[in-house]
């Protein structure tokens, strides 16, 4: 079970506390992991596992940000991603990033999928303790944040046949591209020819999920480029 890899911490913000997950080493970089629109399932923990255990190593740190909820159908998790709390959300991203600050990681990234990626977009804007971001398959609003007003080094992953407009389609993420330009930070963004939305998700579950939402490209190599380029871009900054 994957679940028996990580600890489960508290974290408090404001007036709220909410759940994390921690895998890795404790005096490693730091990354906080942030979750698609299912909520923090195997997935997102399958992703969390393989990045503790990235060249150099790094400690990965879930926030649980639907606080426990979490979604078994699209409608489900489109219901709860309506219902976040974004800037809420920025804040528990911020605390958790701080956590992992204030316990041995001297710098910090920050990741995510899908709205996990829009989110991680955003905390290069919004939150100065952020060292570097990687986002897959995901933009914030203009309501949240400007990519052009980033600060930390960004780099962004979209699947050429991701069909989502205004939040990952091509044209989102070339759009996104000169938004960054403009901000002045060090940036990638690549475009995975002949894939889908979520094309990091492999586990049995994800694979059909994506199927059943039709999505049904088998891409293992652009799988291990995608990882291999978060990898250098997070070693890099982090290390």
């Amino acid at each position: 079970m994957a679940d028996s890899a990580f600890k489960k911490i508290q974290i408090q913000r404001d007036d709220t506390t909410f759940d994390a997950y921690v895998v890795g080493k404790d005096d490693a970089p730091g990354i906080v992991v942030i979750q698609e629109w299912w909520g923090v399932e195997v997935e997102i923990k399958n992703h969390a596992i393989k990045i503790s255990q990235l060249d150099p190593g790094f400690k990965a740190l879930i926030p649980d940000l639907y606080r426990g909820k979490v979604g078994l159908d699209a409608a489900e998790a489109k219901h709860l991603m309506d219902g976040l709390d974004w800037p809420g959300a920025i804040k528990d991203i911020s605390a958790s990033v701080n956590r992992l600050k204030a316990n041995g990681s001297k710098k910090v990234g920050v990741t995510g999928m899908c709205m996990g990626g829009a989110l991680a977009i955003a905390s290069s804007v919004l939150i100065p303790e952020v060292d570097a971001a990687v986002g897959f398959y995901g933009t914030p609003s203009s309501e949240l944040a400007d990519p052009a007003q980033a600060k930390a080094p960004i780099q962004a992953h979209f699947g050429e046949l991701d069909h989502i407009v205004g939040f990952s389609d091509v044209k989102t993420a070339k759009n996104l591209e000169e938004k960054l330009k403009a901000s002045g930070v060090a940036h990638e963004v690549h475009i995975y020819p002949g894939n889908g939305h979520a094309f990091l998700n492999r586990s049995p579950e994800g694979v059909s999920r994506r199927k059943s939402l039709g999505d049904s490209d088998d891409d293992e190599a652009a799988v291990g480029l995608a990882w291999s380029r978060f990898n250098s871009w997070m070693k890099h900054y982090l290390a």
